[in-house]
């Protein structure tokens, strides 16, 4: 792999997770983002990683400090990946501004640049075109809190070069992930195809009143082994999030189911400030939610 110097393009929750991983790992990394005022924000967020990782991996305090050093700031973007082997993009998911992104960096980025994004929810092949590159670009998708959920999702889109592909791969693998490769694009990746349709049925037995939360979730849990039924997931993910995927999903197709379950997430939950885990309380409340009690799987 002839990876060493990394951009990655966006400085969000991922962006700075992606970044402080990558160099955690030993990578030279530069992140980019639109203004000085963003880079700040970054640089508040990557630190606020540190004792995660002293926490969760147990990091010494010198690891850390050191991981933290090996990244620069730009908001210049020609700046920023003059030397780039890879650049890794990880901008809102809208796709004017995916592809605003992509015909500028194509422009400045060294002809030896590959490009990965980071997207959940759009496909490689939408913005190919764009990147002036398609052979030396695919998708590379990250779960939230990388240092512990480390999965990489590796999609190809038809003109990927599979050499790339295969670089990415171990680039994947060289960050401390497990790399997961999809050999044909599709919406949701490995991850989300699995999981939303879980979701989307727990949600829709509650609307029908078929059984409460701590039901459905007993039976996934003691049925599977699962650590978690799918409530205590949504709770992860965030009410909003859920929110906005069944009010889409009544939008878009006019099933009044989806449009029962957006409007229980608004007034039972949204509306009184039960947005999930980050709040102290969704479907359970923290930091001590019933589905980890002892009896829980036992009654």
């Amino acid at each position: 792999m002839n990876f060493k110097n990394i951009t990655v393009a966006g400085s969000g929750v991922l962006g700075s997770q992606i970044a402080y991983q990558t160099a955690f790992k030993g990578f030279n990394v530069t992140v980019y983002d639109i203004n000085d005022e963003a880079l700040e924000r970054a640089k508040e967020r990557i630190q606020g990683l540190k004792p995660h990782y002293q926490q969760d991996l147990g990091a010494a305090q010198d690891e850390v400090d050191q991981a933290f050093n090996r990244i620069t700031f730009h908001s210049d973007l020609s700046k920023a990946v003059a030397e780039a082997d890879l650049v890794i993009e990880a901008v809102p998911e809208v796709v004017q501004i995916k592809t605003d992104f992509y015909t500028k960096l194509g422009q400045v980025a060294p002809e030896k640049t590959v490009f990965a994004t980071n997207s959940s929810t759009l496909l490689p092949s939408q913005f190919a075109a764009a990147t002036g590159r398609p052979a030396k670009f695919l998708a590379l998708h990250f779960a939230n809190e990388i240092w512990k959920n480390n999965t990489a999702e590796i999609m190809k889109h038809p003109g990927t070069d599979m050499s790339v592909f295969n670089e990415v791969i171990a680039f994947a693998k060289a960050i401390g992930m497990v790399a997961l490769p999809l050999h044909k694009e599709q919406p949701g990746y490995i991850l989300n195809s699995l999981l939303v349709p879980l979701l989307e049925a727990a949600q829709q037995l509650l609307v029908r009143e078929v059984a409460d939360v701590e039901t459905i979730d007993k039976t996934w849990m003691v049925a599977t082994g699962a650590p978690q039924g799918p409530f205590a997931i949504l709770d992860v993910v965030g009410i909003n999030t859920a929110y906005n995927i069944g009010n889409a999903k009544a939008e878009a197709t006019g099933d009044p189911e989806f449009k029962k379950i957006a409007e229980l997430l608004k007034t039972e939950y949204i509306d009184k400030g039960k947005l999930g885990r980050a709040t102290g309380e969704g479907f359970y409340k923290y930091p001590n939610p019933s589905f980890l009690e002892p009896d829980f799987l036992k009654e």
